[in-house]
């Protein structure tokens, strides 16, 4: 971990100007080894920080000096890294998590109309004559009813679609293409997950998938998907591969 090896490097520097209980302050550089000892220490103490920049300068001056004579340590050495790496793993999820909510502020700034027009066409379509609804929400017309088996989630399934947006724009169509998709059901969309274990090898169905069970704010970089996107597709389960 780059985390760890610049604490390690920082810590040869630190030994040097940490030999006393109250540390060397203010030494004057007399001589090139002088001048070359301050460089390396105020370089890695700049890595330090960069790095890790919530240190306690006190304890780890502590921890320097009772590894260095193998008095009065509170860590045991065993758990050292592990100490260490989990508290870089979880500043490392905490700083994702974030960027993760911040970027969804800014699609929903952006998309959020579309979020609405989802949420609206969803509402009205719930009515209509022949939609089911699902406890997720997953909303779906049986077009036709075969009489095969179900796939489970750990099925790889044969399948043709035709999938678009509410207004119509077709993003993807295996039917279009000419050529049935094989995939795993549980290696697709959560809506497709879902809606593929309730049909039977030979059905065809409806799919109106909320945008929570589809790509929700971030949809593939160039696709016809905008954020938030409510998407419908004609699936018609062709067999069970496996």
């Amino acid at each position: 971990m780059k985390a760890v090896k610049i604490l390690s490097i920082a810590m040869i520097a630190l030994l040097i100007v940490s030999c006393n209980k109250n540390g060397v302050t203010n030494l004057p550089l007399k001589t090139q080894i002088d001048s070359v000892s301050y460089a390396i220490g105020l370089s890695n103490g700049y890595q330090v920080r960069a790095g890790f920049e919530e240190v306690n300068i006190d304890l780890f001056i502590q921890g320097l000096k009772n590894g260095a004579d193998s008095t009065n340590i509170l860590i045991e050495q065993d758990k050292i890294n592990a100490t260490i790496q989990t508290y870089f793993q979880k500043k490392q999820q905490e700083e994702a998590k974030k960027k993760q909510e911040e970027a969804l502020k800014n699609a929903e700034e952006k998309y959020g109309k579309n979020k609405a027009e989802g949420e609206k066409f969803l509402a009205d379509n719930i009515s209509k004559e022949g939609v089911e609804t699902t406890e997720s929400g997953l909303q779906y017309i049986v077009l036709k009813e075969g009489s095969g088996d179900k796939p489970t989630a750990a099925s790889t399934v044969k399948v043709h679609y035709h999938g678009t947006r509410t207004d119509g724009a077709v993003f993807d169509s295996s039917v279009d293409k000419g050529k049935p998709a094989t995939f795993g059901v549980s290696r697709v969309i959560a809506g497709w997950t879902e809606g593929l274990q309730l049909m039977t090898v030979g059905s065809k169905y409806k799919f109106f998938i909320p945008q929570d069970l589809a790509y929700g704010a971030f949809p593939q970089p160039g696709s016809v998907i905008k954020p938030f996107d409510v998407l419908v597709f004609e699936v018609e389960l062709l067999e069970i591969v496996k």
